[in-house]
């Protein structure tokens, strides 16, 4: 059929523009696209086999600092 895709559209609520704004735009600047890194997080949040925390992309040119910071471990 046409517009069938392989997977169901999961759609994400209390996300605000802005947010969903920069994410697309860091997603852009690592190669890939938002349903790719969040499949990557979910995978490793959940414990697949395998997976790995997705790494952050370099950050726009707005200063320094670590961009590589994983979840509850401090800078």
């Amino acid at each position: 059929m046409a517009n069938m895709h392989k997977h169901p559209v999961r759609g994400l609520r209390g996300i605000d523009e802005g947010l969903w704004r920069d994410f697309e735009a860091a997603t852009g600047r690592s190669d890939t696209d938002r349903s790719a890194e969040l499949r990557r997080y979910m995978e490793w949040y959940v414990g697949r086999p395998g997976a790995e925390l997705p790494k952050r992309p370099a950050a726009p040119d707005v200063g320094g600092g670590s961009t590589d910071v994983r979840p509850n471990e401090e800078a």
